[in-house]
């Protein structure tokens, strides 16, 4: 197939692509405070925060850009953004 004019890509999700290695920083979860309102898997834009068995949120780290959206959003202040360690 080829790509259209002007395009550099063919369109696609961004899960398609693992891009997380250039994050600056990466959200943690603080199980205590977590309500598991869901909200930080709804306003994710990368749709990478899944849950564990018990419920709570869990990141992809390998899709996860640390946009911060999901820290901003939380209703109940249980994600930090922390500075990635590389």
């Amino acid at each position: 197939m080829a790509l259209g004019m002007g395009c550099t890509a063919r369109p696609g999700k961004s899960r398609d692509t693992r891009t997380g290695s250039w994050r600056v920083f990466r959200p943690e979860f603080i199980a205590d405070k977590c309500t598991k309102c869901g909200m930080c898997a709804i306003i994710c834009p990368e749709g990478c925060i899944g849950e564990n068995e018990e419920g709570l949120p869990v990141p992809d780290y390998d899709y996860c850009k640390g946009c911060g959206l999901c820290a901003e959003e939380c209703p109940s202040e249980a994600i930090e953004m922390k500075k990635e360690e590389k």
